[in-house]
C-alpha cells in the first residue's frame, strides 16, 4: 500500500492544501478533547519548516449542509493556536473569492484555516464543483484524515483530480503503516478483540478477521447473540434475533478454519444501567428477568489468557456499557491485559479508545488509531476512497 508522502514534495514557498479532521467535541466554545488535533500538529508543523503556508480544511459535526453557528472552527482554531504556538487565521468560509483572497495572499509559515467544510452539501456528496473551487486554494494536496478516510467527499476524493500531487500526512502514514502491519505482514499468534453493542455493525470485520486471525475474542451486547445461537437463555440480553444464524455460521467458520472463537463464560448482570451495581453469574445461570452489561470475572481471565502468546493485538469496541462505573470493570481489565502483553497491539474506535485511557494505560499500547468507522472498514478489508485518492508512491 505505497503512497506519496508529505516527505516527498517539494513544499518551499508552496501554499498546501492539508485535509485535516478536527472533529473534536465541544462543549460551547470550548474543545474539551483535542486528540485529534494533536495528531495533525506533526505535519503541519512539518509542512511549515518546508517553507510552506498551509490551507487547513476539516469538517465538525453534522450541519447538514447549511451555515451553523454551533459547528463553526473557530473553537477549534483556538485550540490549534495554543498547540502550535502561531497565529491561525480563520476564513469565513471554505469556498468563495473571500476566502481563495486570503489563501493566495498567504506567505510561508502562515496557516490559513477554512471554514467547516460540511456548511456546503457539496461536501458530502463529493461535488466535482466544489472540489474544483478547493483545489484553486493551493498548490498540492496532503490528507491527514485518516478518521474520514473512509467517507468518498470533495476534500478527501474528488479534489484530487484537480489537485496533485496528493499525499499522505505524517498521522494517515502511522495509521496506514499500524493497520497494514495487522493485515499484510502481522506477526503470529494474531488474536483480534470485538465488543460493543451490535453484531449487525461488525458482520462483515467477523467474516473478514476469522480468515485472517488465530483466535477471535467476543464481548460486549454482541457476545449475547452469538450465546443464544449455542441456545443458552441470555435473560433481557441485547440480542439480535435476526442475527442468530449468522453468528451460528460465523461459529462453524471458525470451527472450520482452526480459529478460536472465545466468548464469555460469565456476565455482570442487573435489572437494567440504572439499578445499581451488578453481580457475576454463569453464562448457564443468567436469570430470566435480568441483563448482561458487561463480561465477569472469570471470562476475563479467559480472555486474559487467550492473550498469552499473542504476538499482535487488534482491539475495537467495549466489553461491556464502561462508561457507567458499575459495569466497566471488564472493558478496563482487558485493557490492561492488553496493555500488559508483549505483543504489538492495535487499538481503534472511540469507546476503546476512552477504555486504555481511563484505564491509565494509552501510553503501553502499540498504536492508538484515531479512527473509528475508517478502522473498522479497513480492517473489513475495504477500500477507503481517502487512501485510494492519493498519488502512489515511488
Amino acid at each position: 500500500m505505497s503512497k506519496l508522502a508529505i516527505a516527498q514534495l517539494d513544499l518551499a514557498k508552496r501554499r498546501v492544501f492539508v485535509r485535516a479532521d478536527l472533529n473534536a467535541p465541544l462543549d460551547g466554545s470550548t474543545v474539551t478533547d483535542d486528540t485529534r488535533l494533536r495528531g495533525v500538529v506533526p505535519t503541519i508543523q512539518y509542512a511549515l519548516k518546508a517553507g510552506a503556508a498551509v490551507v487547513l480544511a476539516s469538517h465538525l459535526g453534522r450541519p447538514k449542509g447549511k451555515v451553523a453557528p454551533e459547528y463553526s472552527l473557530r473553537p477549534i482554531a483556538v485550540r490549534l493556536e495554543a498547540l502550535l504556538g502561531q497565529r491561525i487565521e480563520l476564513a469565513p468560509d471554505c469556498v468563495g473569492a473571500e476566502t481563495l483572497g486570503r489563501a493566495r495572499a498567504l506567505s510561508p509559515g502562515e496557516v490559513l484555516l477554512l471554514e467547516n467544510l460540511r456548511f456546503h452539501a457539496e461536501e458530502e456528496a463529493n461535488d466535482d464543483g466544489f472540489a474544483r473551487s478547493l483545489a484553486a486554494l493551493a498548490d498540492c494536496y496532503v490528507n491527514d484524515a485518516f478518521a474520514a478516510a473512509h467517507r468518498a467527499h470533495a476534500s478527501i476524493a474528488a479534489i484530487t483530480k484537480h489537485l496533485q500531487p496528493a499525499a499522505a500526512g505524517l498521522l494517515m502514514q502511522q495509521e496506514l503503516a499500524a493497520l497494514g502491519r495487522i493485515l499484510e505482514s502481522p506477526e503470529r499468534p494474531l488474536v483480534a478483540i470485538l465488543g460493543g453493542a451490535k453484531v449487525s455493525d461488525k458482520l462483515t470485520l467477523v467474516e473478514h478477521l476469522l480468515e485472517r486471525v488465530d483466535a477471535l475474542l467476543v464481548g460486549g451486547g454482541m457476545a449475547f447473540t452469538f450465546l443464544q445461537s449455542l441456545g443458552h437463555a441470555v435473560g433481557r440480553s441485547l440480542v439480535e434475533p435476526e442475527q442468530i444464524e449468522t453468528a451460528r455460521r460465523a461459529l462453524e467458520a471458525a470451527r472450520r478454519r482452526g480459529v478460536a472463537l472465545v466468548l464469555p463464560v460469565d456476565a455482570i448482570v442487573a435489572d437494567g444501567l440504572d439499578s445499581g451495581p451488578g453481580r457475576a453469574v454463569g453464562i448457564r445461570e443468567l436469570p430470566a428477568g435480568q441483563m448482561g452489561l458487561d463480561i465477569g470475572p472469570r471470562t476475563v481471565e479467559r480472555f486474559t489468557g487467550a492473550l498469552t502468546g499473542a504476538r499482535t493485538i487488534v482491539w475495537n469496541g467495549p466489553m461491556g456499557v464502561f462508561e457507567r462505573p458499575a459495569f466497566a470493570a471488564g472493558t478496563l481489565a482487558l485493557a490492561r491485559a492488553v496493555a500488559g502483553s508483549p505483543a504489538f497491539s492495535v487499538v481503534g474506535g472511540g469507546d476503546t479508545v476512552a477504555a486504555v485511557t481511563q484505564a491509565g494505560v494509552a501510553e503501553r499500547i502499540g498504536y492508538i488509531s484515531t479512527a473509528g468507522g475508517a478502522f473498522l472498514e479497513f480492517l473489513e478489508g475495504r477500500k477507503l476512497p481517502g487512501v485510494e485518492a492519493l498519488t502512489d508512491g515511488g
